[in-house]
């Protein structure tokens, strides 16, 4: 009995389609000098925010409910503030161009019917890039990134927000380890 070769894929390609494309890659690093003992109030400062209005204050929401989480107050004049916070957000959309064929009869010299249906997809991707600033040297002492593949649907990048900042500021404050001076760059 012959078996088709495609047949050893099914189970695979099975695992690919319900395997969520939308996970994020969370990275943090900081300041190792940093005393994060000292901090306790924050105020935003200007960063790369989204032009959507929505998703900018979906974002700064989620900022705002993690660092009150962790015990933080938040003041309108960034003067009287510990650390700044701000926010650097970037969406890609490139282009995958895929081809479906679907194959037809064949009459056994290699002729017959075959058709493709050629379509272009773009894949939303985004970053947010979460910075904090000591107030007073003026240095980032902590940062959270988040990358991944954005479900555009309603509601869905809003929920996406939530998961990367809580993921995020799960890692803060964080665990001694170290961050390469040369990662270190002024805040204002």
């Amino acid at each position: 009995m012959r078996t088709h070769p495609l047949l050893p894929t099914v189970p695979l390609l099975a695992l690919l389609l319900v395997t969520p494309v939308t996970a994020q890659k969370i990275t943090t690093d900081y300041e190792h000098g940093a005393s994060f003992t000292d901090y306790h109030t924050y105020a935003w400062t200007e960063g790369t925010p989204v032009q959507d209005q929505l998703t900018d204050q979906s974002i700064r929401s989620s900022v705002d409910k993690q660092l009150a989480f962790k015990g933080y107050r938040k003041v309108s004049d960034p003067e009287q503030a510990d650390i700044l916070v701000a926010y650097n957000a970037a969406l890609d959309q490139p282009s995958q161009f895929n081809i479906v064929g679907i194959a037809g009869w064949s009459n056994g010299w290699g002729m017959g019917s075959q058709m493709s249906a050629p379509t272009l997809n773009t894949i939303p991707i985004g970053v947010l890039d979460v910075r904090i600033g000591d107030n007073r040297t003026h240095k980032i002492v902590w940062r959270g990134t988040a990358n991944g593949i954005l479900n555009s649907k309603s509601g869905k990048i809003s929920r996406q927000i939530k998961d990367a900042t809580a993921k995020m500021f799960a890692r803060y404050p964080p665990k001694k380890m170290t961050l390469s001076s040369s990662t270190t760059k002024s805040f204002r």
